[in-house]
């Protein structure tokens, strides 16, 4: 199965990208995995409706020309179906034994994501109800697609 990460902004943490670096290491024994960085919006901190909406369009443009109309999309959102780490390895699983091949999983910048990106997802989800910095996130989804891998070969995981 082909795992794709499409996300805003980049990771500058040293520690956070040692975490994705296992991570991604760690699948490679089972999918193959892309991570996509897209350049995030610089905004003011006080910002207008009308810079916010300009923001997130110009970051969904950018997420979209990563996307393909033969995958499968997840859009990561708070307002998302929340699901149990057994629960979210059979909805991989469901999709592979579709024969869907490829996954991708989109995480939107601090504003939230395009209208247009939403739209073409065929699934929206949340790991929780809390916001979490999106450089940790990405971390976070890394290991529940590890461990969701590790569920789906009935295999330990080693924490």
């Amino acid at each position: 199965m082909n795992i794709k990460i499409i996300t805003v902004g980049k990771i500058k943490e040293k520690y956070l990208r040692m975490a994705i670096d296992e991570y991604s290491k760690r699948l490679g024994a089972y999918c193959r995995l892309e991570i996509i960085e897209v350049k995030d919006e610089k905004i003011e901190e006080r910002f207008s409706d009308a810079e916010k909406a300009r923001a997130v369009a110009l970051e969904g443009e950018r997420i979209a020309r990563y996307l393909k109309d033969n995958e499968i999309i997840a859009a990561l959102k708070i307002t998302g179906r929340q699901l149990t780490s057994p629960d979210f390895a059979k909805k991989i699983e469901h999709y592979g034994l579709q024969g869907k091949s490829s996954l991708t999983f989109v995480i939107g910048g601090s504003l939230g994501l395009a209208p247009e990106i939403e739209a073409r997802a065929h699934w929206d989800l949340s790991f929780s109800k809390m916001t979490f910095p999106h450089q940790l996130f990405r971390v976070m989804l890394l290991e529940q697609v590890y461990r969701a891998f590790k569920i789906i070969k009935n295999e330990t995981y080693h924490k």
